[in-house]
């Protein structure tokens, strides 16, 4: 009988595996993680269940009897040693495990600030799975004093559920802006002001020269001669792929794991998907560190083990909940020219052009104009500028126009 194995127990992984069930697949299934816990939503880990807003348990993309049900062998706690591709096996231990595909759903770490600038200190953290949330908790406490390290959306992210807590939040950026790596300064002087008016201070153009401290965090050296006193640091400077199984099996890495528009890699009888692999995107090579990735690429991947022959047409969508905010972003911004913004009461919109062609649109508490926009990037129509500003032009007549 035929062994599917799945390193990599995330959204990704989960998904493959719930899929191979669903496309009819009877063969053997094990899905290796190396929490332990079931897989698990990750979004909600540093703001609903942060917050205490949502329990444990709800976390759970399943509950942990589906796969016992399901007949897919759930191997929790564990890691991964080698992958021997040329005999189709992987090691645990002692233990030898052999496959007829094998799938890398591994994931990304976040970045971690080196011990020579205070990264090994107690009180410093990231933001990337349930212990890390779990560990910071009792940090993240009314009247104590947080240092963000990173005006990306993790590390905005943070800032917010910081001062929803009640603490006195300080961020950080090196670049000259918030978010200019991911968005327009529009959209970055935007969530500027919304932080500002809930008491952040942020210190753009400033890095991290050190932190202070013994054995735990007190303190901060920035960049700009200043020092700040804190009692927890969040580092949110990006995640890089996970790759070195993959790497030490052979198997060719490019932004990740480098896989075709099916979803194999380099190597035979391996196959990737998720924030680790990175694939072909218009005329591209694109790596996607989102959710509806990981489930998307992931069930492409699932029905091409079947021999499906489907290959991966990604539609890049993501989104960012702040206080009161939810930003819905459609779409890729690379190479745009332009941005231009439509108002409506609450909604705002930003909307990327490269010349008269529609790249991207981050929408802020505007539903209607991020489905819009979705919808005209993945039917290849574009509005023109006008159109989209224009107040007398409704939504729905960009889609007809």
């Amino acid at each position: 009988m035929a062994h599917i194995v799945v390193i990599g127990a995330g959204q990704a992984g989960a998904s493959l595996v719930a899929k191979l069930r669903s496309e009819g697949y009877d063969g053997e299934v094990t899905l290796i993680g190396a929490e332990p816990v079931p897989p698990y939503q990750r979004p909600p880990l540093s703001k609903a269940y942060l917050l205490g807003d949502m329990e444990l348990e709800r976390l759970f993309l399943r509950p942990e009897s589906y796969y016992a049900d399901q007949n897919i062998t759930l191997r929790l706690n564990t890691r991964v040693d080698v992958i021997n591709a040329e005999a189709k096996t992987i090691s645990i231990g002692d233990e030898t495990l052999s496959y007829d595909h094998l799938a890398l759903t591994t994931g990304s770490m976040p970045r971690r600030l080196p011990a020579a600038l205070g990264g090994d200190l107690d009180g410093v953290f990231v933001v990337r799975d349930l212990a890390d949330v779990d560990a910071m908790a009792p940090q993240v406490a009314p009247g104590k004093r947080a240092l963000i390290v990173g005006g990306g959306y993790i590390g905005l992210e943070a800032a917010a559920v910081a001062t929803k807590r009640g603490m006195e939040v300080t961020l950080v950026e090196m670049a000259d802006r918030i978010l200019q790596r991911v968005a327009a300064p529009e959209t970055s002087d935007y969530f500027r002001a919304l932080h500002c008016e809930h008491g952040v201070t942020i210190k753009e153009g400033v890095g991290l020269s050190r932190l202070l401290g013994e054995d735990m965090v007190t303190g901060a050296a920035l960049s700009d001669g200043t020092e700040i006193a804190v009692d927890m640091v969040i580092v949110g400077v990006g995640i890089a792929p996970c790759v070195d199984l993959a790497d030490a099996a052979g198997v060719d890495i490019d932004n990740g794991i480098k896989t075709d528009a099916h979803g194999r890699t380099s190597v035979d009888g391996i196959w990737a998907a998720g924030d680790c692999a990175s694939f072909p995107y218009r005329g591209e090579r694109i790596r996607l560190e989102s959710v509806p990735n990981a489930i998307d690429q992931a069930e492409i991947v699932a029905r091409n083990m079947m021999a499906a022959g489907v290959e991966y047409v990604a539609k890049p969508w993501f989104w960012s909940d702040q206080y009161n905010i939810k930003l819905q972003i459609a779409g890729l911004n690379t190479g745009y020219d332009r941005i231009v913004t439509r108002k409506n009461d609450q909604a705002t919109s930003h909307w990327y052009f490269k010349g008269d062609t529609l790249l991207a649109v981050d929408a802020m508490n505007d539903p209607r104009g991020y489905m819009i926009g979705k919808h005209l990037i993945e039917m290849g129509k574009s509005p023109s500028a006008e159109q989209v500003v224009g107040p007398e032009t409704g939504l729905k007549a960009l889609l007809r126009g």
